[in-house]
């Protein structure tokens, strides 16, 4: 499903704040693969996560996604075939426009326009149904503006969106990470069931150490710009917070102490 071989990643190279983000990442996520990406600040999870969507163009290494390289592709070429979440939760959906709006944007992308682009009552009915799901009461709001929605309510509206065409690649980046911790645990709830029930393949990124042992079914561990953990099956189901801790620092030599948000 997506392959990633060499791939580096160097900011203001040549400067004085040169930053070297990626130094030669592999790794491949198998269809149907929920994979928890975990790691300290400037770890290069976030980096990894804006390679493959198109945001940055990298330095060396290719990208292969459903069998085809994509690594010179423009971003906005690869987004029909990825659905994303941002951690803000501002991003992602248009305020300007009402709640079903955002629903149809959503569901017609990538057909051609016409004339007729109005909201369609079926297409209501549906979108209805989607947002009864949520239980956020949203589906007697579809006529209000985003931009009167709560954070969390417009951060679980664009999970809906990104994953209402079943995309070949879900990207979470942090999307829980802006939300207080009750509507956060409600969000994680909603990524999990839409997950499994449209068996997407997803990559997760988290500052969260147990929500990346909780969710998915692998889970990468990134250290200055690299895997230095990958965990998966059996051994990832009886992990717990002091055996990741343990297998990261056996691999880095590094300690997790100075992490607060890591170690949540």
């Amino acid at each position: 499903m997506l392959q990633i071989k060499d791939l580096k990643k160097i900011f203001n190279r040549g400067t004085v704040n040169e930053k070297v983000a990626l130094t030669g990442v592999n790794f491949t996520l198998n269809p149907g693969d929920f994979v928890t990406v975990i790691g300290g600040n400037g770890a290069g999870k976030s980096t990894l996560l804006n390679c493959v969507a198109g945001v940055y163009p990298v330095d060396e290494g290719h990208i292969f996604l459903d069998g085809h390289e994509v690594t010179k592709l423009p971003e906005h070429r690869r987004a029909k075939h990825l659905g994303r979440v941002f951690q803000d939760p501002m991003m992602g959906t248009a305020a300007d426009m009402n709640i079903e709006e955002n629903l149809a944007l959503a569901y017609r992308r990538g057909q051609r326009r016409t004339l007729k682009w109005g909201v369609t009552a079926a297409e209501r009915v549906k979108y209805k149904e989607l947002l009864q799901q949520l239980d956020l009461g949203l589906e007697s709001r579809m006529t209000d503006k985003v931009g009167l929605l709560s954070g969390g309510q417009r951060q679980a509206l664009t999970l809906l969106m990104a994953t209402l065409q079943a995309p070949k690649l879900l990207l979470l980046d942090e999307h829980t990470a802006a939300l207080d911790p009750k509507t956060a645990a409600k969000v994680l709830d909603l990524t999990q069931k839409l997950v499994e029930e449209n068996k997407l393949t997803t990559l997760m990124v988290t500052h969260n150490m147990q929500d990346a042992i909780r969710l998915g079914n692998r889970l990468i561990m990134m250290h200055e710009g690299n895997i230095a953990v990958e965990i998966s099956g059996e051994e990832k189901k009886n992990l717990d917070k002091s055996d990741l801790i343990a297998l990261f620092e056996k691999a880095s030599g590094g300690k997790l102490e100075s992490d607060r948000l890591l170690l949540s």
